[in-house]
C-alpha cells in the first residue's frame, strides 16, 4: 500500500477506505443471517465508532433495525499498552434481559476488553451475546475469546485511522493505516 505524510506523520495505509466499506457489507449480511431478536448494538467507544456507525448502516441495509446504546471501557488510558484491567468508564443504559446483543469493538488484540463485556452482559441476563470487531492481532490473546464477526487480520502495529488515534489524533481517517516515522524524529534524507 502506499504511505501517506499526515501532519507531520508518516503514515502506512493497511486497509483502504473500500476494502473496509466492502469487509463491513459482508459482515452486516452476515449478522443479519444470525436472525437476532430484539437486538441491541453496544459499540465499546470510543475507538469504534466510526465501524459501529458504518456497520448499524450496513445492518438497516441488510433488513435489520437494532436498538443501539454505547459503552466506554478502558484498558489502555493514556497507554499504547494496555494495562491489564477493564475500567468501565461508562455503561449502558438499556435493560439487556432476554434480549440478542451484539458487540462492536475496534480491535482484539488482548480481549481483556472483549471479554470484560461479554462477561457482564451475560450476567445481566442477555439472551446471547455476539462480537464483531474491524480489527484482530493474533498473537497477544490473554483472555479466551474469539469473535464472531472479524474484518481484518492485522499487523502487529499500533493502528490509527477509522475512529482509532494515537493521542487524540487520526481518528478522522477514512482508512486503517499505521504510523511509521515522525517527520522531526527521521533521519531519512
Amino acid at each position: 500500500m502506499t504511505d501517506l505524510m499526515i501532519d507531520g506523520y508518516r503514515i502506512g495505509i493497511l486497509f483502504s477506505a473500500e476494502n473496509i466499506a466492502q469487509r463491513v457489507q459482508s459482515i452486516a449480511i452476515d449478522i443479519a443471517a444470525r436472525r437476532p431478536r430484539e437486538l441491541l448494538v453496544v459499540p465499546i467507544l470510543k475507538g469504534s465508532f466510526v465501524f459501529a456507525a458504518d456497520l448499524i448502516r450496513a445492518m438497516h441495509h441488510a433488513g435489520l433495525s437494532p436498538e443501539v446504546d454505547f459503552m466506554i471501557l478502558s484498558s489502555y488510558r493514556k497507554s499504547t499498552k494496555s494495562v491489564g484491567q477493564v475500567t468501565v468508564l461508562r455503561d449502558i443504559e438499556a435493560d439487556v434481559r432476554g434480549r440478542d446483543v451484539l458487540l462492536i469493538d475496534d480491535i482484539l488484540e488482548s480481549g481483556r476488553t472483549l471479554a470484560f463485556a461479554k462477561d457482564l452482559l451475560s450476567a445481566r441476563g442477555a439472551a446471547s451475546i455476539l462480537t464483531a470487531v474491524l480489527l484482530h492481532k493474533p498473537g497477544h490473546l490473554a483472555a479466551h475469546i474469539t469473535a464472531d464477526f472479524e474484518g481484518f487480520v492485522c499487523p502487529d502495529k499500533f493502528v490509527v485511522g477509522y475512529g482509532m488515534d494515537m493521542a487524540h489524533q487520526f481518528r478522522e481517517l477514512p482508512f486503517v493505516g499505521h504510523v511509521i516515522s515522525a517527520q522531526n524524529a527521521s533521519t531519512e534524507a
